[in-house]
């Protein structure tokens, strides 16, 4: 008789006298396992940390790296979603449907947006041999749509093998006003900037109370801990002290700090003495040729910026001293890497708000550097650095994140344990790729990727192990081939060749030009072979497909940006031109909100006044950037309509008796501009001509009943919550043929009650 435990190993008789009890051994890790830190920063480029070559100050990092290895060679995908998705699986990004961000699927299997069952992340191997396994901050592996509280929750970090999750679902987050997501559920940040809250901060404050946690009381369980920063994606947020540190440190430009940070990686070893630093690319001038207000501008952006690195490091400073002060460092296999190359998404001259470069809007910097040059990297910016920053960055490699060439995919990794490194301080220059780091992980553990789990068969590890290159520094690599493809660029490497080619938006695949490069006498890739070794670039070339078919590169896609506004399909949010909620409810992430960037569209809040009035938010979407909000305040019906800082606000009379009323605003669309008109209980009390019309509103979601975030207007403090009841708010779509009829349908409703 074996109960109800089919493998129930002890005996069950009559009575307890004459059975024997059995307790399955809990799950361990093979052998003596050593607990695991991975800790990854996002647009964060080849020479940004000091001991790759920067001036910017990140003593802790650089601490890791003389205490364990640096690696010259190491690259990723050119893109966050896609390089993580590798990171945590060990397979390739194409193989696991993350061709591109998890804001998008396509409809084809290499972008769904989330990670295939089919291939296990290594937290969910972790877990399953005993470890505890904890993520904070970026995650950006879930479609995004499936977000909200809604969900389906398949693809959130719970459900892809962390016990405990704190931090962001999107792809960034404002610094001050995050986006929280406590395990399964989203919340409201705890503190705001007046309080001195950074999520930085708050990222290790939880990391550390996790770790604090398990080991009070279980000390014999390993844990692997996730730690993927907001920094240095934008916005460029960090505290005050951190960007006055350094106030002039730029003023010389990026021509001057590119040549330095170079001779500085060819003293520190992680460039060969003979490589040629890349000449300035396309569209970056030089610097003594910018005029001087964007020279100021752009150096402060690099300012905040450094800022915001140096900051990040200082919390990776304390993590690894509460490592240390639990004699848990140790015996600690610590990653330290960035998800690709720095970005490019500042444009030429950077911007104080980065939705002004997705949105296609021109800045005005003079005006800019006369009244708000203090603000960048506070709350009230969204900055991002602009591409001659970005190349220095990048230092000594062209272009920048989503490109193929070595600025996209080149990136740094420091690794960290002592109790297993002991030939530290060095650097490591066998090539290796994101893929090859849960390999290691499973290798040092004794963990094996079993072939089918939770009743998915599993596609196969397509990285390997570096634990070689601890031991024996000069052994040549082990990898043979690697394919690189993000938005059409693509690339091969090979036995220490590289072919690449930059991809033109909507030119011919089978016509553009492949460049070669013998990577072990051109670090830089600056030196094209393809006509001299002909044979060797088709060799390449034809062995890319090869690698594409095999992976699932195909069909070849170069959509990027734009599949933001993509048609709505069905089992989705946006299968419907109305939404109808009914607050409260939790917060809604930017792509599961009513799509309303750049369309007519109306909102009806119903609402029940309470005697002596009312006032607060009772729509707000965005923040301080770009946004909307809908409010009641000082007896005013105000709708502000954030246009990248440019403010348009209809205002009427909501002197509202006590009881039920319908608040109501419209938006007319046109060309260029468009027309933003409220009504009280279907009379129109106020409009206001908008332009621009902004067709992507940041990233940041939607709330009704109040405004808990980034404030969109400064007319109130977060979250200045509705004092009236807020019955039910409906969104409809309208095309522009339905948008005369809109008010009439208003009144018809009304009259119908």
């Amino acid at each position: 008789m074996s109960g109800s435990e089919p493998l129930f190993e002890g005996k069950i008789g009559r009575t307890l006298a004459d059975s024997e009890p059995w307790w399955p051994a809990p799950p361990r890790p093979p052998g003596d396992a050593p607990n695991i830190v991975m800790i990854v920063l996002d647009d964060t480029g080849f020479a940004h940390f000091g001991c790759f070559g920067s001036t910017i100050e990140t003593p802790n990092i650089d601490r890791l790296a003389a205490n364990g290895v640096r690696y010259s060679n190491f690259h990723t995908t050119a893109l966050c979603s896609p390089s993580r998705a590798c990171l945590l699986t060990g397979r390739n990004h194409h193989a696991v449907g993350m061709r591109g961000v998890s804001n998008f699927d396509t409809g084809f299997p290499h972008m769904r947006g989330g990670i295939t069952p089919r291939a296990a992340t290594v937290a969910e191997l972790l877990r399953t041999a005993g470890y505890a396994t904890y993520s904070v901050g970026k995650w950006h592996l879930a479609p995004m749509i499936e977000c909200s509280a809604a969900g389906p929750h398949d693809n959130w970090p719970l459900q892809k093998g962390f016990d405990r999750f704190y931090g962001f679902l999107q792809g960034e987050t404002d610094q001050f006003y995050p986006e929280l997501t406590a395990d399964n559920h989203h919340i409201v940040p705890p503190a705001g900037p007046g309080d001195g809250y950074h999520v930085s901060e708050d990222m290790i404050d939880q990391s550390i109370q996790m770790i604090r946690d398990l080991k009070s009381v279980r000390p014999d369980r390993p844990f692997f801990l996730h730690v993927a920063f907001g920094a240095t994606h934008a916005p460029h947020q960090s505290p005050q002290e951190y960007r006055e540190k350094y106030r002039g440190r730029f003023d010389e430009g990026w021509d001057k700090t590119r040549e330095a940070w170079f001779a500085r990686q060819k003293e520190l070893g992680v460039v060969p003495q003979g490589t040629t630093l890349s000449e300035r690319n396309p569209g970056v001038l030089a610097w003594d040729e910018l005029p001087e207000n964007e020279q100021k501008f752009a150096a402060r952006l690099q300012e905040a910026f450094a800022g915001f690195l140096e900051h990040t490091d200082a919390q990776i400073g304390r993590l690894v001293a509460y490592l240390e002060s639990q004699d848990l460092l140790e015996d600690t296999l610590l990653m330290v890497l960035s998800d690709n190359g720095a970005s490019q998404e500042g444009g030429p001259h950077g911007v104080m708000d980065e939705w002004s470069f997705f949105n296609l809007i021109s800045e005005d910097i003079d005006e800019i550097v006369a009244n708000r040059l203090d603000d960048i990297g506070g709350p009230h910016s969204h900055s991002n650095i602009p591409w001659g920053w970005s190349q220095v960055g990048n230092t000594p490699l062209r272009w920048y994140k989503q490109n193929t060439y070595g600025g996209g995919i080149r990136d740094p990794l420091v690794i960290h344990w002592p109790k297993r490194i002991k030939q530290t301080g060095g650097v490591r220059d066998q090539f290796c790729h994101v893929t090859d780091l849960t390999p290691t992980i499973l290798d040092v553990t004794g963990v094996e990727l079993p072939d089918e789990l939770n009743g998915h068969k599993q596609i196969p590890l397509h990285g390997e192990s570096i634990a070689y290159t601890w031991d024996e520094p000069d052994q040549p690599t082990r990898r043979r081939v690697q394919y690189f493809e993000q938005f059409g660029h693509r690339g091969l490497w090979k036995d220490g060749w590289k072919a690449v080619t930059y991809h033109g938006k909507g030119t011919d695949f089978d016509t553009e030009e492949w460049s070669l490069y013998n990577l072990a006498e051109d670090f830089s890739e600056c030196h094209d072979l393809a006509k001299e070794h002909p044979e060797k670039l088709k060799e390449l070339v034809d062995a890319w497909w090869v690698e594409a078919e095999a992976n699932g590169v195909l069909p070849l896609d170069d959509r990027s940006w734009e599949l933001f506004g993509a048609a709505p399909r069905p089992g989705t949010p946006h299968f419907v031109d109305e939404y109808v909620y009914t607050p409260p409810i939790s917060h809604i992430p930017a792509d599961a909100c009513p799509a309303l960037g750049g369309r007519s569209w109306s909102i009806v809040c119903e609402v029940e006044v309470p005697k002596g009035g009312c006032e607060g938010v009772l729509y707000a979407r965005g923040g301080h950037g770009v946004g909307h909000t809908f409010f009641v305040k000082d007896g005013k019906l105000q709708f502000d309509y954030n246009a990248l800082g440019r403010h348009h606000r209809a205002v009427g009379d909501a002197k509202l008796a006590p009881g039920a009323h319908r608040l109501e605003a419209r938006f007319d669309r046109g060309q260029p501009s468009g027309t933003l008109t409220i009504a009280v209980d279907g009379t129109d009390v106020g409009s206001v001509e908008v332009s621009p019309v902004v067709r992507m509103l940041g990233s940041t979601g939607m709330d009704l009943g109040q405004n808990p975030l980034s404030p969109v207007v400064d007319d109130y403090e977060p979250p200045f919550a509705f004092t009236g009841r807020l019955e039910k708010v409906t969104f409809r779509l309208r095309s522009a043929r339905q948008a005369a009829d809109v008010a009439a349908k208003a009144r018809a409703d009304l009259a119908t009650e």
